[in-house]
């Protein structure tokens, strides 16, 4: 039997059944891993020999009568988490040999939870990117349509998940890189409520593996099945143990409820900054039609809804300063003086990014403060609903595109042009004020790419996105594998 493409629960239980060995399901992953992988180059740095070690003793393990989450399970794990004995670049040609000694913590819950790790996957030079490519690993190609992106900076994980390279993987999200490769690979992915997940070891090389909660970032789970993202996240969740774990304990609520007639539901098609795409928007609708047809109650406009325009301006501003806080720039006083340059007229998001490359802490503490007013306006809207359907980007996969200024590149929304980072405000609705959402498969486009959309819902209540993508996954289907 061909295992690449079950599901991890189906797999859990065909080891407990005793059907299947760890080490079948490691040989099988690496097999094909060795076989396909050339053309998509998702697994940058294969670990082959330790994972075929450690199949072997989760087989004993077994054999002993333990029983661990995901005891047995190949699984990969993104380039940027630090895995002790194994290289963490991200991309960056400069740190091509840094070697952390210490996994990372969600590396260390993966392993106590008793996966196999089989490798790392791509990402984009550090993690900048909607793409998936670096001077160090190359490219990694859409499995679906190798002309055209997996997307980033996640991308090396869910073009894994959608070659069977692995049961499951680990990814992280600021900018939808979570999102937006579950989207192009026609995947699921969650981005946790900011704080969830603990994030420690998830550093750029070389820096310290310190428990900072970074503003906006999260780390979390990717999968084919909807029921596989809540297996993997309840390994995730939880508090550092050095910090808030010390004195918290874990309780996310349930779904607010069972039945899909039950869930009241906003669907947001248009943004007022930037189109969608026939593609994506057929994707909404048929999202939107499932609902309607499973009894939920469904509404397209609300005055509870937070301002978009607004919500996209400041996304862009903490995104931005962030960024280049962290990765600073040489130019600091030439971008001074362009942003200088700008008329106070021009609200553009190109004009906001440049701003925000020279943001004074005044300014962020203002932004952070219209972010907090924005987080309350969320928590009345989901008084009235229990999530929001809406897009990831405007377009399915695009074409590779690899020219040096990402602020000179254009997407293309049937055949109009438009900034490349333009088409992050949809991911950025839900990471501005921190809410979880779920990516989930929704058909794909007329050339045959993916076509996926994001549930959003209430904070630190995950598990109401998660269960509405399970039941409507029971209703239409999901992950369909490549031909």
């Amino acid at each position: 039997m061909d295992w690449s493409f079950q599901a991890a629960e189906e797999l859990i239980a065909a080891l407990r059944a005793g059907v299947v060995t760890s080490v079948e399901l490691t040989d099988e992953a690496i097999t094909r891993i060795e076989r396909d992988d050339e053309a998509i180059n998702a697994i940058c740095v294969p670990d082959f020999d330790r994972a075929r070690a450690a199949a072997h003793r989760a087989d004993q393990a077994r054999a002993r009568g333990e029983d661990r989450p995901l005891l047995g399970i190949p699984v990969t794990v993104k380039e940027s988490y630090n895995i002790a004995g194994l290289p963490t670049t991200w991309g960056m040609p400069p740190h091509r040999n840094y070697m952390p000694y210490e996994d990372a913590v969600q590396v260390s819950r993966l392993k106590v939870a008793g996966a196999v790790l089989l490798g790392k996957t791509n990402v984009p030079l550090g993690l900048q990117d909607i793409q998936s490519f670096n001077e160090i690993h190359g490219t990694t190609t859409n499995p679906w349509d190798r002309s055209r992106t997996p997307g980033g900076s996640s991308g090396g994980s869910a073009a894994a998940l959608a070659s069977g390279f692995g049961a499951l993987s680990i990814g992280s999200d600021i900018a939808g890189s979570l999102r937006t490769p579950a989207h192009f690979c026609g995947i699921y992915a969650h981005k946790p409520t900011l704080g969830l997940v603990a994030n420690r070891g998830m550093v750029p090389p070389s820096e310290p593996a310190l428990p900072v909660d970074l503003d906006l970032a999260v780390v979390g789970p990717m999968a084919r099945t909807a029921r596989d993202l809540t297996l993997l996240l309840d390994v995730m969740a939880g508090p550092d143990p050095l910090t808030f774990g010390v004195a918290h304990r874990l309780a996310l609520p349930p779904a607010r409820h069972e039945r899909l007639r039950d869930f009241r539901v906003l669907v947001l098609d248009e943004h007022p900054l930037i189109p969608t795409g026939a593609a994506v928007l057929a994707g909404v609708n048929r999202v939107a039609d499932a609902l309607v047809d499973g009894g939920a109650r469904v509404a397209r406009h609300s005055p509870l809804l937070p301002d978009l325009t607004e919500a996209a301006t400041l996304y862009t501003q903490l995104l931005i300063s962030g960024s280049v806080a962290r990765f600073p720039t040489e130019s600091h006083e030439l971008l001074r003086t362009r942003a200088a340059a700008l008329s106070a007229d021009d609200q553009t998001l190109d004009a906001v990014r440049l701003r925000a490359m020279v943001l004074s802490h005044h300014d962020w503490i203002e932004a952070n403060n219209r972010r907090e007013v924005h987080r309350h306006s969320w928590r009345r809207l989901f008084a009235e609903f229990d999530a929001v359907v809406c897009p990831i980007t405007p377009t399915p996969a695009f074409p590779h595109d690899h020219s040096p200024n990402p602020l000179e590149r254009r997407i293309d929304i049937d055949g109009v042009e438009y900034p490349y980072f333009d088409q992050l405000v949809w991911a950025g609705l839900a990471t501005m004020p921190g809410l979880p959402a779920t990516a989930i498969p929704a058909g794909r486009s007329p050339e045959g790419l993916p076509v996926g959309v994001q549930l959003i819902g209430p904070m630190f209540e995950d598990r109401t996105p998660l269960w509405l993508a399970e039941l409507l996954e029971q209703k239409n289907g999901g992950f369909q594998a490549p031909k």
